[in-house]
This record gives structure tokens, C-alpha cells and sequence, in this order.
């Protein structure tokens, strides 16, 4: 029985119907997070309601659906609910997807989903209510709906019910995947100091506790409420802490570089290390898998599980990972993992998978590895762009060495290019806020990444969905004069072209194991800093790349100038976000975006024409590129921070931050305005329903 039959017997056990979709909500609509009115009414529902987790929710009297599909699934983000109505492919109200959530044991049943899907068809829109200035909860509550109102859930479905039919195990193998990546988000969860907090907020607090699922914490990460005080899914408003250092030596600002300058520093800093405090008071170095043994075996236990579950002959290469992963999980052996992760092909596996520690962004220092799970289908259309730069790449190699100048000297790069992949599940440290990571290079360390064997992928279902695409084009024509928005175009494409640069450049150059006088980036630049310039180097080497591909007849000109609008656009929606978070930690991609921007703009291959309307035909000022002077400049940039990086020049890491970061006037006005046009929307929040053959869907 599918869902839409348990919804349909539900409701007719309760004398009523869900009737047919209403005409399209008028433009005037309430936020999609307002506050919710409960329907009146006197079917009762309200004990399955309870099952669905919405004991708050009043009993509704079942009607026509009041509310649009966006603001339906606003709806059910603000109640807490995992649910999602998808579109259909006109773009009208489609199935409801029951989504994966790591907090919970199990997927809702078809009960409690109907229940569920009820209530919130008969929620009426209205204003949040004006929060009493006196009362400081009231306040919480407002910066909370403020919160979630600036993200727009965005579901990636991937149906496994036709593997069913396989009978090789791909099912159950899934399903080990995600009972791993439910263990992997508390891994996290202890590596952000937050592990079992979110049962300190009450039951029917559905939008705190919707704040936190999505954060995972309760610390405000939007863009216009990440500095309001007021903004928690706690009512006490812890301070933000990491669970990686004694919380006593995290109330020194400087207690990262103190760490680092220590005899032991190396040790201590190390990326798969906790830091503890001894009974004695003595710091040490504690490896994940001794400070969290219990978490550990349990991620291990299932990867072990979904080994042996997968019996597909063509799979062996995918089955080794696994059982390494499990071995990592157990001892630390992330190293030998790494090897048998890099041996994992296109042509070998239908699978990708990356589960362990591995970015350091998320944490105060930005040295120790954080827990995620990547988990994906692969694309075969990658090989189109393997084919064409497999054969040049040493060459990129020995023009990017050209431009950095000494000490640094090209080698023999054998990185593997981009896969594509089509993402199924992001948790842990890879599962964000807003927005998803669309391209990665891995690993970080170790000798896969300094022997260049590591592996890239782009990820191609990211950003590819009609509402997505609809809004970014609305956020480009709100700051790209008439002339340059001709040149932009939602399609992927240029943006997937970008993205395979990107990740290439991650792999050429003075990159993370280069060292300068035996110091690598992370001990000269410090975590943060260091960061932002490794992505800087990617992304601008993306749009260099790109001209020199032209210049050897590789790609067409006309390729290469939609690669680099869509370029410019990522970058005004990454300047929007702000340069530092409300701890004042940089944002690296950031940071990375004003200095690229801002530095094509005093070159002036960008220009903003203050007297010029936008593309939108609203709003007063935009920016035009000139094409002609565009590869003179993203050369120059190149040049210049290639050169830090193989210098190790601090100095003028600092001045390029000084120049386009931190300096206040016009550029910085400029960026607010960027920030204020591209927040009208709501950010992508991306949620995921994992279909599996014993799940039913509408």
C-alpha cells in the first residue's frame, strides 16, 4: 500500500477527503516561515498526530489545502516534521517524501505521515506575532522563525526500489550506509560540543527544534540572524564551544596559536586527535577512535554489515572501502582506508562514498578533521571532461608553477580528475545549513594526497532543481547589468565546468602538503587564513584555467565566458553570506569571493554602473563585465596569490585580506548591497529522502 492509499484510508475513516490542489497562492504570500494559525476543528486526529511528533499541533477540520507547496514544506520544516511535498514536473503540488533523519530510529509510517500531511494542509498562513521586548523568551522564539525563514528546504530523492530487483544486497547495503551516517552526525554532533543537548528543548518548541536539526546545534548560522543575540534553539544561549579542546582553554582567543606554538603543538593539532585534560591537568593527544570507542565500533559494525551484505561480483573495489572504513573507525587507520577509497573508479564501482574525518572548516583551528558522510550514485557523464584534461594536466601543472615563481617547482601530477556523482546522502560535517558543497578533493593528508592519487567529484544534483535555478536567476538579474545578465545562464553546465576546475586545481600547484623552508600552509598562514587561500588559489585557478583551455583550442570562447558569469554569480552569492561568522572566525569562501571580486573589479575587467538599472528592470545600480579584460585580470590575481602561497608570504596574505576584506568603503558599501539583494531569498536548505523498497511514497 502506497502512501497516498494510507492517506486516503486515513481520511476516509475520518469522513473526509484531500481534495484537489488550490489556484496558485498570490505573490502577496506570508513567509514561508510565518507563524502557522492551528486550524479549528473537531476530527480527531490528534493521537497519530502525537506520532508524527506534533503534540503541540490543534486538531484541524480537513478542507481544501490552504497553503502553496513552499510554504507547505516551510510548514513542516518550522513543525519539525520530516516530510517534503515534492513538484511535479509542471511544477504543481506532487508526492510527499518522507525524509532520512538521523535522529530518528526509523522513517515515519503511513500513519503518522497522514496525520502529519493533514495538519499541515490545514494550517492557515499569518505574521509571526511582535515578540515583547520585556520578555526575552518571546524574543528567542522571533529570532528563531527569523532563523529558519531564511533557508528553503530543497529535497535530493534517490529511489533504490528498482534495485530491489538486483537481489545482490544493494538494499540492505544502503541501509547500512545510513544507519552508519545516523552515528556519523553524533560523531559530529561530540565533535561540536553539542552531543544529546537538543533534548533539553521542550517537546512542543517544534521551531527550536527544527533550528537545531538543521544547524545541528543551536547556534543561528543564517545570514541576517548569525549575530543576533537573541537567536538560539536554547533558552539559556550556551556560547558556541568545541568539543575537540577543554572548554577552559577555549575562553583565550588565542588559545588556537598558543596550542600550536606548544613543544608538543604538532601532536596536539594533529587532525584525527581530540585534546584532553588529564586528571593531573597535563594536555594530550587522544585519537578519535579511543576518546569515542563506543561510536566508533558502532559506525565500523555497520560498514562491516554493508560489506557483506553487497554480494554484486562487479562491486569488489566498493566492498574493500568499506571494510577498511571499518578498520579506520576501530584503530585510525585512515591512511589505508585512503588507499583502497582512491582505488574506487568510475569504472569499478556504481557507488561513491566518502565516510570518516576530513575538512577542518568546521572547528575553531581549523586542524581537525570532522566527521561526514558523502554518499552517491556515480555519473558516467564525467568522463567527457576526463577525456578532455587527462591529457594536459601536467601541463596545467607547469603553467600554474610559471605563474607561482620560486621556491615552488612543477612536478609530475597524477590526481585523478572529477567524477560526477549524484548525490544521495550528505551528513555529518558535509550535510550544511544552506547550500552543499558541489565539488571536493580528498584526502588532505597522508601519501594519497601527496603522491596526487587522490580523488575528485562533482557533485551534478546540487543546485539542479527548478526552484533553485528560478531564484539564482532572480538573485543575477537583481545585480547584473541588461548586457552581462545576456551572459548568464542557469543552466549547470558552466557552473559544473567551474566546478571540475576547481577540484582539478586543488591538485596542482602549491597546495596543501607543499611545504616552504619544511613549514607547510597550515603552520604559516595559521588554519583560517590558510584555508581561505587554498580556496582562493582553486577558484581563481578555475577561471584562469579556463582562458588557457581556450588558448589551447580546448574550449570555445563562448564556454568559457558563461563559466565565468556563473562564476561571478557564485561569488556575489558567497559575499552575501558575510566574511566571518558570529565568533569571528573567517568564512573562507567568503573571503575568497570579495578578494576574487574585488580584485577583478580594480583591474577593471568588472565595473559597477551606479546610474544603470539591473537586469531586473528594479533596482538602481549593477554590475557589467568586460570579456576582453577578463584574462589579464584573473591573471594577474592568479599570479599574485599563487605567489603567496609558494613564497609562504604572509605579509601579503595580509595585505590582500587588508585590500578586499577588512578595509571599509566603497567596496565594502558594494557588498553590502550585494548581501541585501541576494538575501531577499530564501538560501537553499537541502534535505534528503532516500527511497528504499519497504518505504511507500505517495
Amino acid at each position: 500500500m502506497t502512501l497516498r492509499d494510507c492517506l486516503i484510508l486515513c481520511l476516509l475513516l475520518t469522513g473526509c477527503s484531500r481534495p484537489a490542489p488550490p489556484a496558485p497562492v498570490a505573490a502577496q504570500e506570508p513567509a514561508p516561515t510565518a507563524a502557522m494559525e492551528p486550524p479549528a476543528g473537531a476530527v480527531a486526529l490528534t493521537a497519530v498526530a502525537n506520532a508524527a511528533g506534533l503534540a503541540n499541533a490543534a486538531t484541524p477540520t480537513l478542507g481544501p489545502p490552504v497553503l502553496s507547496r513552499a510554504v507547505w514544506n516551510s510548514a513542516a520544516a518550522v513543525l519539525n516534521v520530516p516530510l517534503f511535498e515534492a513538484a511535479t514536473a509542471t511544477g504543481g503540488r506532487g508526492e510527499v517524501l518522507v525524509l532520512w533523519r538521523a535522529d530518528q530510529a526509523k522513517p515515519m509510517d503511513a500513519v503518522a505521515t497522514a496525520a502529519a500531511v493533514a495538519i499541515i494542509d490545514n494550517r492557515k498562513p499569518s505574521r509571526p506575532p511582535s515578540a515583547d521586548p520585556a520578555d526575552p523568551e518571546q524574543r528567542r522564539k522571533a529570532a528563531v522563525l527569523a532563523e529558519l525563514a531564511q533557508g528553503r528546504p530543497t529535497v535530493v530523492v534517490t529511489d533504490f526500489t528498482a534495485d530491489a530487483a538486483r537481489r545482490d544486497g544493494t538494499v540492505e547495503m544502503v541501509q547500512h550506509v545510513l544507519n552508519a551516517a545516523a552515528t556519523v552526525e553524533r560523531l559530529y554532533a561530540r565533535q561540536s560540543g553539542v552531543v544529546d543537548t537538543a533534548a533539553r528543548i521542550p517537546a512542543t518548541d517544534t521551531a527550536s527544534r527544527a533550528l537545531f536539526q538543521r544547524n545541528q546545534g543551536p547556534w543561528c548560522e543564517a545570514p541576517k540572524t548569525e549575530n543576533d543575540v537573541n537567536c538560539s534553539a536554547l533558552a539559556d544561549h550556551p556560547t558556541r564551544t568545541s568539543g575537540l579542546y577543554p572548554l577552559d582553554l577555549q575562553t583565550d582567543k588565542q588559545f588556537c596559536d598558543k596550542l600550536a606554538a606548544r613543544p608538543d603543538g604538532a601532536q596536539l593539532m594533529a587532525p584525527f586527535v581530540t585534546v584532553q585534560r588529564s586528571a593531573a591537568g597535563q594536555l594530550s593527544a587522544v585519537p578519535y577512535h579511543v576518546a569515542w570507542a563506543a561510536d566508533m565500533a558502532a559506525v565500523a559494525t555497520e560498514l562491516d554489515a554493508a560489506a557483506k551484505a553487497l554480494t554484486d561480483p562487479a562491486e569488489n573495489a566498493f566492498r574493500a572501502y568499506l571494510r577498511a572504513a571499518a578498520q579506520a573507525f576501530r584503530d585510525g587507520s585512515w591512511t589505508k582506508a585512503d588507499e583502497t577509497w582512491a582505488a574506487m573508479t568510475v569504472d569499478n564501482s556504481r557507488f561513491y562514498l566518502r565516510i570518516g574525518p576530513d575538512e577542518t572548516y568546521h572547528e575553531p583551528c581549523s586542524q581537525k578533521a570532522g566527521f561526514h558522510v558523502s554518499f552517491a550514485r556515480i555519473d558516467q557523464a564525467s568522463r567527457k571532461w576526463q577525456k578532455l584534461l587527462d591529457p594536459v594536466k601536467n601541463d596545467m601543472e607547469q603553467a600554474l608553477a610559471a605563474l607561482a615563481g620560486a621556491p615552488y617547482k612543477a612536478r609530475k601530477v597524477a590526481f585523478h580528475l572529477p567524477d560526477f556523482i549524484e548525490v544521495v546522502l550528505n551528513a555529518g560535517d558535509s550535510r550544511s545549513p544552506f547550500g552543499a558543497t558541489i565539488g571536493q578533493s580528498l584526502p588532505n593528508w597522508g601519501p594519497v594526497a601527496s603522491e596526487g592519487r587522490g580523488r575528485t567529484v562533482a557533485m551534478v544534483n546540487i543546485g539542479t532543481d527548478p526552484d533553485s535555478r528560478t531564484i539564482w536567476t532572480e538573485q543575477a538579474a537583481s545585480l547584473m547589468c541588461p548586457q552581462m545578465y545576456k551572459q548568464f545562464s542557469p543552466d549547470p553546465e558552466p557552473q559544473r565546468m567551474s566546478t571540475v576546475l576547481h577540484e582539478a586545481a586543488h591538485n596542482l600547484g602549491p597546495a596543501h602538503e607543499y611545504a616552504v623552508e619544511g613549514k607547510q600552509d597550515r603552520q604559516v598562514f595559521g588554519g583560517p587564513l590558510a584555508a581561505t587561500l587554498e580556496e582562493l588559489k582553486a577558484q581563481t585557478a578555475a577561471m584562469w584555467l579556463a582562458d588557457w583551455l581556450v588558448g589551447k583550442g580546448l574550449l570555445t570562447a563562448a564556454e568559457r565566458d558563461k563559466s565565468h558569469i556563473s562564476d561571478l554569480a557564485w561569488a556575489m552569492g558567497h559575499i552575501s553570506n558575510g566574511m566571518a561568522d558570529a565568533q569571528g572566525k573567517p568564512k573562507p569562501y567568503s573571503q575568497l569571493a570579495a578578494i576574487q571580486l574585488g580584485a577583478l573589479q580594480a583591474a577593471g575587467a568588472v565595473t559597477w554602473r551606479s546610474s544603470t538599472v539591473a537586469a531586473n528592470g528594479q533596482d538602481g545600480g549593477c554590475f557589467e563585465v568586460d570579456m576582453a579584460k577578463m584574462p589579464i585580470a584573473v591573471a594577474g590575481l592568479m599570479k599574485r596569490v599563487a605567489g603567496i602561497k609558494a613564497r609562504g608570504d604572509r605579509a601579503e596574505a595580509d595585505r590582500l585580506l587588508a585590500e578586499f576584506v577588512v578595509a571599509k568603503g566603497a567596496w565594502s558599501d558594494l557588498r553590502e548591497t550585494i548581501r541585501s539583494r541576494w538575501l531577499r531569498a530564501p538560501k537553499a536548505s537541502y534535505v534528503y529522502a532516500i527511497v528504499l523498497p519497504n518505504q511507500d511514497v505517495e
